[in-house]
């Protein structure tokens, strides 16, 4: 049976490996410096974006005005090439979000992805002196203003119906 030392060897060869490896990624984990922490996203500044998307969008563009310091813009775009599309999107200060998106695609496709396929409930709310749709049902909850001249407005995310309604009424059309 000459064999059988050979394997037993291999097989404590194995067991010393795994051992070693164990020892080093503890010492890696332990010892190299890691943050448990979420990324804290960066605030943006949209008011050049802001003035492009209204000089070229062939609608009247929305924009927040009066919103706590605390709600940090960050991410902003205007794709005129996609049927004016206006984005603008909020880190809410217990991480939550919210957007503003416009444009003047087709409306019930706009709205699917907006919300991301959020559909229509019977629930309006009154807002300043518009009338939003609140929608439900897909990754974000919406309130959706579908008769803003040439284009629909949507407002949308992870945060509650109240903080969509905050925004919706610190819009201003320009």
């Amino acid at each position: 049976m000459a064999g059988s030392n050979g394997k037993q060897k291999t097989v404590r060869d194995m067991v010393l490996s795994l051992g070693l490896i164990g020892i080093a990624a503890g010492f890696i984990y332990l010892f190299i410096p890691h943050d448990d922490h979420p990324t804290q996203l960066k605030r943006v500044d949209y008011r050049v974006e802001l003035l492009t998307a209204r000089r070229a969008a062939s609608y009247p563009v929305a924009a927040p005005e009066g919103l706590p310091r605390t709600w940090k813009a960050t991410s902003v775009r205007y794709q005129g090439e996609k049927a004016d599309r206006w984005h603008l999107g909020f880190q809410l200060p217990d991480g939550q979000y919210v957007q503003v998106e416009q444009s003047a695609r087709k409306r019930a496709e706009f709205i699917d992805e907006a919300s991301q396929g959020g559909k229509a409930t019977k629930v309006t709310e009154k807002i300043g002196d518009r009338t939003w749709t609140r929608y439900t049902g897909g990754r974000y909850d919406a309130l959706v203003l579908e008769n803003t001249p040439g284009s629909t407005t949507v407002v949308a995310g992870t945060a509650p119906f109240t903080e969509l309604a905050k925004m919706a009424g610190a819009l201003k059309l320009a």
